[in-house]
């Protein structure tokens, strides 16, 4: 009801959940890119400037609300788009690690659909599963790697 009265203060509490959101998944970032510092720097680099892109993204999220209004037409693109590049990152840190393989497989390939039902609008809540389940499986296969 008080978002019905007052538009604006539901627009900041979006902003502000979206950018806690993004927040995790910098946070994610940055832990995957310094754990994978001992097997590959080049794997490890380019994950902590991912973490530190998408860190500055979710700040600008949090404590400037306006910003929303203009990543709002490219959002669902954007997590589509940091999916499909932490799957090429993952590609890049080791083919001969088959755990690390499909997790990179699968983190292009939720990416893609990510984008395909954020296109046409779909539930937003199946967006935020098809993320949940891209981050339990590369969890998973983390654990499932011989040097972990």
């Amino acid at each position: 009801m008080i978002i019905i009265a007052f538009p604006l203060a539901g627009f900041v509490a979006v902003s502000v959940l979206v950018g806690f959101a993004v927040l995790i998944l910098a946070i994610w970032f940055l832990i995957a890119g310094l754990m994978e510092m001992d097997s590959s720097k080049t794997v490890g680099i380019l994950n902590v400037i991912l973490g530190f892109i998408t860190l500055i993204l979710a700040f600008a999220m949090i404590f400037n609300p306006a910003i929303i209004s203009f990543l709002t037409g490219i959002l669902l693109y954007l997590a589509g788009i940091l999916m499909i590049i932490a799957g090429v990152i993952a590609l890049l840190g080791g083919m001969e690690q088959k755990y690390r393989v499909w997790g990179g497989v699968l983190g292009i390939v939720l990416g893609i659909i990510y984008i395909i039902l954020g296109t046409y609008a779909f539930n937003p809540i199946y967006l935020g599963m098809l993320i949940g389940i891209w981050l339990l499986i590369t969890g998973i296969f983390k654990f499932l790697e011989p040097n972990s």
